[in-house]
């Protein structure tokens, strides 16, 4: 395994996440997910050696990172936090070509290969057309991805992303992950990334690491997402404290829509009706006849109308 932790007690001056277990393999793509607040950027920082452990041990390439120095953490791990400082006067050309300072001095000039390459990364974000913009001028999206670009062009084994997808659109979400995805098959590279989305590790992650009650579960994406159904399962919003909700049998997305529905509408108790969608038609039953509507005007009509 190329990257390890183990009994790790993780956190600042208390224990966020208490005796830890995880590792990753060259080509593993791996969620990090969480709510606010469980220690997954602390997590992060733990790997970066930013923050020494309370106890255990991280390695990588079996070298503990206690005993690496500053430039050996960044050839072997490149990192995007969600908050950066955006370098005045630097366009994305320049920022993504910054992935190249750890292999030589600060005054430099690239070759030719480098240049190439950071053509390519630019293209394959889909951000030619920024090229030449600063960044200052950049909207968050399009600045998320410069600064991916630069962990990218970085070259290193190992490439962490904190909350990565935060200011994309679904196009720009799903060119980054396809990409981060490829780096990890094709270069066998490790992507760590976190997000609170655990739905993007069913179509782009391998391993996922989930931090909670000051645990870290880590494995197989699906034996993970099975082993926690707050995972699959997520609650619907209670925002009417007077609404009670029906029994509703439907398609998720279908049940989210209706139950939020009722709930902006009405406060009362509906639980003595059930609705079941059936090929495009809601069939709501009370008092043992059953009624039939298309549309959700009519659902919203016909509770109006009941005493």
């Amino acid at each position: 395994m190329f990257l390890q932790i183990k009994q790790a007690n993780i956190g600042y001056h208390k224990t966020l996440i208490s005796n830890a277990y995880a590792d990753l393999k060259l080509g593993d793509v791996c969620l990090l997910i969480g709510n606010n607040g469980v220690g997954k950027t602390t997590l992060i920082k733990s790997i970066l050696h930013q923050i020494p452990l309370l106890n255990g041990e991280i390695s990588i390439s079996n070298k503990n990172i206690k005993t690496l120095s500053v430039k050996e953490i960044a050839e072997n791990i490149a990192v995007v936090f969600s908050k950066s400082n955006i370098p005045q006067h630097y366009t994305v050309e320049d920022l993504i070509s910054l992935g190249k300072y750890i292999y030589y001095p600060f005054y430099f000039e690239l070759r030719k290969e480098d240049r190439d390459e950071v053509a390519h990364i630019i293209d394959e974000l889909d951000l030619n057309q920024y090229k030449h913009t600063l960044l200052k001028n950049l909207s968050d999206g399009n600045l998320q991805k410069a600064f991916i670009g630069r962990a990218i062009t970085q070259n290193s084994p190992v490439i962490i992303l904190d909350e990565p997808t935060t200011h994309l659109d679904e196009k720009n979400k799903l060119i980054i992950l396809k990409t981060l995805r490829r780096l990890a098959k094709e270069q066998h590279k490790i992507i760590l990334f976190s997000s609170h989305d655990w739905r993007l590790a069913k179509e782009f992650a391998d391993k996922i690491w989930y931090v909670k009650d000051n645990q870290l579960f880590s494995g197989i994406v699906e034996d993970v997402l099975l082993q926690h159904e707050e995972l699959t399962n997520v609650s619907l919003f209670q925002v009417n404290d007077n609404f009670v909700p029906p029994s509703i049998q439907a398609p998720q997305v279908h049940k989210e829509m209706l139950y939020s529905l009722l709930q902006k509408n009405f406060e009362k108790d509906l639980s003595a009706l059930h609705f079941e969608y059936k090929k495009g038609f809601w069939e709501i039953i009370v008092n043992d006849t059953t009624h039939q509507y298309e549309s959700f005007e009519e659902i919203v009509n016909f509770v109006k109308n009941i005493h």
